[in-house]
């Protein structure tokens, strides 16, 4: 097998599964935000012209579009995690600037080799930077329309990170036809049909009722069983049946069975595909990262969906049907898929949460949101015995009726210790993502606080 032929097929296997990934309701192209540098890999020798059926690694061709997200550098060992988006393909065909009608996040932990998937409902209802609250498949539409840096990416990246709380680094978009391609050139993926499920394809308006069991099913029956939501489950419904299509497409592609007919099809297959993905990865970047997810074990990949259990069900001041987030319940459900060891973290079961939080060494403000003269004071000297890095006392913004925390950095065991050594009832947290910011923990006292603390 030769070096470029090798290189090609880790590529397929990157795409491959971003590809299944992508397989959202009828979707004329498909956006995620990555940002990767260089990972540790076999190197590619440019040092020749391409020769017929190779590719020159070294240029990014057509995957880069000119307005894409800056992709940040990356150390190597750091969680990397991608955000995917799949547009709504009824705003294509009626002319308008397109919405998100899925969002996924991927995450990989190079050093703990454990991944995992998020599912992030489209009517969620969220703060979106500069616009105020709306549902989160606005965020793509509002940057675009407003030609923001970054543009519709850009803008939905930056708004999952102020929901979330965890930093997002990378950006891809797939035409769904690429997506029915690749799994017809893999033969297929095989599925486990929990229950009889009536789906259809794009184009031809064929009904297939699918029957509780394994069955092998093609590109455009795949891309209809990932997208069909009546009578499904709905959306949380069609969340868990793409995640399930991609564990399908790497399960397939890793089959070594496979693989004397993906290196024989490899520069085919990827001159293919690459037409219908664009990303501000190059070839090089998205080759370094496939080399590790091979050695990521299968249960090792955490799945899981913002569900039912996570949600209020509301309306909006419009009218429109949204869901409101519980907090505690969505912040459960991140940890579970961003840390190495479920949702306490890693090796967290049973230690002392006091542990956990000075182990996390995040950087508190303490900030007086009432007219108490001191309490920003009093209130540091009970929290500090207990090692919390205190590393400003000041005045908050305005005054707070209620206690609230604003969260610039991943620091859910210094959260969770402020909540219950402070007493906190139904706690207003507050997700402002920045990597810039000078302190992981805002903490703005009310007067909840000061009625307690006279």
């Amino acid at each position: 097998m030769d070096r470029v032929t090798v290189i090609l097929l880790v590529a397929f296997v990157i795409v491959a599964i971003i590809a299944g990934v992508l397989a959202f309701n009828f979707f004329r192209g498909l956006v995620s935000s990555w940002t990767i540098t260089p990972l540790g890999g076999a190197p590619v020798d440019n040092g020749q012209a391409a020769q017929p059926g190779s590719v020159v690694t070294d240029s990014p061709g057509g995957f880069v579009p000119s307005n894409a997200p800056t992709a940040e550098v990356w150390d190597g060992n750091s969680r990397v995690t991608i955000l995917v988006m799949g547009l709504d393909y009824r705003d294509w065909e009626s002319g308008e600037v397109p919405r998100t009608d899925t969002m996924m996040l991927l995450t990989i932990d190079p050093l703990s080799r454990t991944a995992g998937m998020l599912s992030i409902p489209r009517d969620m209802w969220v703060n979106i930077p500069g616009y105020d609250y709306s549902k989160i498949n606005n965020a793509y539409r509002f940057g675009e329309l407003d030609k923001l840096p970054g543009g519709g990416p850009g803008l939905a990246i930056e708004t999952v990170e102020e929901f979330l709380g965890v930093p997002v680094q990378y950006y891809v978009q797939i035409d769904f036809q690429a997506f029915v391609k690749l799994i017809d050139e893999i033969g297929g993926v095989k599925i486990d049909v929990p229950y009889e499920i009536t789906i259809e394809a794009i184009g031809d308006f064929n009904e297939v009722t699918l029957q509780p069991g394994r069955v092998t099913l093609p590109g455009d029956l795949a891309l209809a069983y990932a997208r069909v939501r009546k009578g499904a489950g709905d959306d949380f419904g069609r969340a868990e049946r793409q995640q399930q299509v991609v564990m399908a497409v790497r399960d397939r592609i890793l089959d070594f069975n496979q693989l004397p007919t993906l290196i024989a099809k490899a520069p085919a297959i990827y001159n293919e595909l690459s037409s219908g993905i664009h990303t501000n990865m190059t070839l090089d970047q998205i080759i370094q990262l496939a080399w590790l997810m091979p050695q990521i074990q299968k249960d090792h990949i955490i799945s899981r969906v913002i569900g039912t259990d996570a949600v209020e069900f509301g309306t909006s001041p419009d009218g429109q049907d949204i869901l409101r987030a519980i907090p505690d319940q969505v912040r459960l459900v991140r940890d579970e898929v961003f840390t190495s060891g479920g949702p306490v973290g890693p090796a967290a079961v049973g230690e002392n949460p006091v542990e956990l939080m000075k182990a996390e060494a995040a950087r508190v403000s303490i900030q007086n949101g009432t007219l108490t003269v001191g309490l920003a004071s009093k209130t540091s000297e009970l929290l500090k015995p207990d090692g919390l890095n205190v590393v400003e006392e000041t005045n908050a913004d305005g005054v707070y009726e209620f206690t609230t925390i604003f969260v610039y950095g991943p620091k859910p065991y210094t959260v969770q210790y402020l909540i219950e050594k402070m007493g906190l009832e139904n706690a207003r947290v507050v997700n402002r993502y920045d990597p810039n910011a000078v302190v992981d923990i805002a903490v703005a006292l009310g007067n909840d606080w000061a009625a307690k603390n006279p």
